[in-house]
């Protein structure tokens, strides 16, 4: 981070954050893949690697107050996308105990989890510059590994 006016400040994470990152997303896209295409078996076996990946990468920024949130928020995510693809490939989706209503329950958790962060963060001076801190002296201490 560099600067002292919030829309000069350079926001960045750690490299090796963001390969895991990257990898995360080839990795849910061929599972989506496989959904829209009815590829069951391997749709089922992609929910593996995605969901390693991005506990993986919620782990990875457990330091980095915004970069956690934001990623406990895809966990969730994840987690409702993979409960409405299984409710479709078994017939599971639909009334009112179907996974697709189920599966708003971890997408609930996820933007509530978005929604208490970005509370606290544009209504608390204190809040935002501790977000700004802690990504700086992770970074930091990354650069010094």
């Amino acid at each position: 981070m560099a600067s002292n006016t919030n829309d000069q400040l350079i926001y960045s994470i750690p490299a090796r954050f963001r390969r895991i990152e990257n990898l995360h997303i080839l990795l849910w896209l061929l599972k989506d893949i496989c959904w829209a295409l009815s590829f069951r078996i391997p749709g089922l076996i992609m929910i593996i690697p995605t969901m390693a990946a991005a506990l993986m990468i919620t782990w990875q920024t457990r330091k980095m107050i915004s970069e956690l949130m934001h990623n406990l928020a895809v966990v969730f995510w994840i987690t409702a996308n993979c409960l409405w693809m299984i409710g479709e490939f078994f017939g599971w989706d639909e009334g009112v105990f179907g996974l697709r209503h189920f599966a708003l329950v971890p997408f609930g958790i996820g933007l509530l989890i978005l929604a208490i962060y970005y509370l606290l963060y544009f209504t608390n001076k204190n809040f935002r510059e501790r977000v700004a801190l802690q990504s700086v002296h992770v970074i930091e201490d990354e650069l010094s590994h």
